[in-house]
């Protein structure tokens, strides 16, 4: 038992730095490195910046090509790479290429607040695909949704992380028209981590605060409970 747990865990971790590591290879780090170096051999800011998004790109496909279908993220990724790299090439305008990092940004925080509409909002369902609906975890998930506390916790999840994404597409786009392409191409790398970090942490910490302000609630039930069978008897 202890040795398959050890396992497990050493599998877990060894997936968690492998997602890290791509994320600093293809993500971050590689197109900084690559913008470098293309400027540095002498090309144009906008070809530098088109060569170095080939990479996001890349991680992506390959994502598609091992699991052989690609998710929601993987498609707004693509997507804003096309777009940016499109109006880069067509206006020679650098800066209109660093938009693209705000497309896909601004299309998750319309999704997130158009599903609002929708039975179960945009949060929940990742959060459903994260675990797995097959799976005894990912089922277990899916029984919490009949409890009015879950469901309002996910609904608030989804307006904050919708507000947040918009607001976020909006600020990289100043930085971009008010910065140079070099600082805006490292905030529209960094900047996406740190917003999700940030609203990650929130959610946990809510997540908690809910979970023990629910226990209180019903320890309070019980003792009323337990206060009145006496006198019923």
């Amino acid at each position: 038992m202890t040795t398959s747990t050890q396992s497990t865990t050493k599998t877990g971790d060894r997936s968690r730095l492998l997602s890290a590591a791509k994320i600093v290879v293809f993500d971050v780090a590689g197109p900084l490195v690559a913008y470098s170096m293309l400027r540095s051999a002498g090309l144009s800011a906008v070809s530098a910046l088109v060569l170095s998004g080939v990479l996001p790109g890349v991680a992506v496909l390959g994502g598609l090509i091992r699991h052989r279908r690609l998710d929601a993220v993987g498609a707004l990724v693509l997507a804003g790479i096309a777009v940016g790299t499109a109006l880069g090439l067509l206006s020679g305008n650098a800066r209109l290429v660093l938009v693209e990092g705000s497309v896909p940004t601004a299309v998750f925080g319309l999704l997130c607040l158009f599903s609002l509409r929708s039975r179960r909002p945009l949060i929940f369902r990742f959060a459903l695909e994260f675990m797995g609906a097959d799976t005894p975890r990912g089922r277990d998930f899916d029984g919490l949704w009949q409890y009015e506390g879950f469901r309002h916790a996910f609904w608030l999840f989804t307006v904050v992380w919708g507000v947040t994404y918009l607001a976020e597409a909006a600020a990289r786009i100043v930085i971009v028209e008010t910065t140079s392409t070099g600082t805006a191409l490292i905030v529209s790398k960094f900047m996406p981590y740190a917003v999700g970090g940030v609203l990650a942490a929130w959610m946990t910490i809510y997540g908690r605060h809910t979970r023990r302000q629910g226990e209180r609630m019903a320890a309070a039930a019980n003792l009323r409970q337990a206060a009145l069978e006496p006198a019923a008897a």
